[in-house]
């Protein structure tokens, strides 16, 4: 593949409190979306016909559920393009961890895409066109960290304390579905404020459907705690403490039981994303002078 690579980077949710549920069986939830630096790493090649492939990518994704594939068809059709690419994906970001990986890629696919293929769309297409792939893509799309209300989907962009986070994955994942589905979940918990929060926090009120269902997370939950402030990201099975500095994130994770993969990664204001496309059409500019 030829280009540097388009970054997509993961997510946690600071706190995560489900407010109610909705007529359409959705939820609504409030939430603070956390960027960090831990990225996958997209790279597209066009082809000069309209096909689009994955040559690379997650192992155990079925293409017809990869979401990459499916932002790129989405893109071409409502554009009416007749381009194809060339879709390599290399996963850092674990899967049905609870930190947006899919999310992103699709988010990463759709803003890269409309650059290289000179699609054209502005921000509020491509938001409208993420909503129908995830509720979290257009969080990706927008590229700010970001109080979350709705099912997510609406964003205010928030400047939060610079920390830095040990995250545990302990070597299995968990379906969102499952978790909003059960029947133990809290789904009244009261509203809360981007000021209420900063001054007190929040839980997340999925943790404890999470931690009943699955008793690896809960070990993986007990593990971190006794090394911080531990929670659980999401509706994943990653669990993560935040820290001051990356060496005290690093040091959190010493012992790791085995099966079990640590990150420490750094939280961001603005994605990466948004740099690497202005570094694309800084390129572009520089080419047409």
């Amino acid at each position: 593949m030829s280009g540097a690579a388009w970054p997509a980077p993961a997510k946690l949710n600071l706190f995560l409190h489900v407010v109610g549920r909705r007529a359409d069986g959705y939820h609504d939830i409030q939430t603070v979306f956390q960027l960090v630096d831990l990225c996958d790493s997209l790279y597209f090649e066009p082809r000069p016909d309209r096909l689009i492939r994955r040559v690379e990518g997650p192992a155990g994704v079925p293409e017809a559920e990869d979401l990459c594939l499916r932002a790129a068809c989405l893109l071409q059709d409502v554009a009416g393009l007749q381009a194809g690419i060339d879709i390599r994906l290399i996963k850092r970001i674990p899967l049905q961890g609870g930190l947006g990986g899919g999310s992103s890629d699709a988010a990463t696919t759709l803003v890269a895409l409309n650059e290289v293929w000179g699609a054209g769309l502005g921000i509020a297409e491509l938001v409208r066109l993420g909503r129908e792939l995830g509720a979290d893509v257009p969080l990706f799309v927008h590229g700010n960290s970001a109080w979350g209300e709705g099912v997510g989907d609406r964003l205010t962009p928030i400047d939060l304390p610079q920390r830095h986070f040990a995250i545990v994955h302990p070597g299995v994942g968990v379906r969102t579905a499952e978790i909003f589905q059960a029947f133990e979940l809290t789904r009244n918990s009261p509203r809360t404020t981007i000021r209420g929060f900063l001054k007190a926090g929040g839980g997340n009120d999925c943790e404890p459907v999470v931690v009943g269902q699955n008793p690896e997370v809960a070990r993986a939950l007990a593990w971190l705690a006794a090394r911080g402030g531990a929670r659980l990201t999401g509706t994943g099975s990653c669990v993560f403490a935040p820290f001051d500095t990356p060496g005290d994130a690093e040091a959190a994770l010493a012992g790791l039981p085995a099966g079990w993969t640590g990150y420490v990664a750094s939280g961001l204001d603005r994605s990466p994303l948004q740099e690497r496309l202005a570094a694309e059409r800084s390129s572009h500019d520089g080419v047409r002078v």
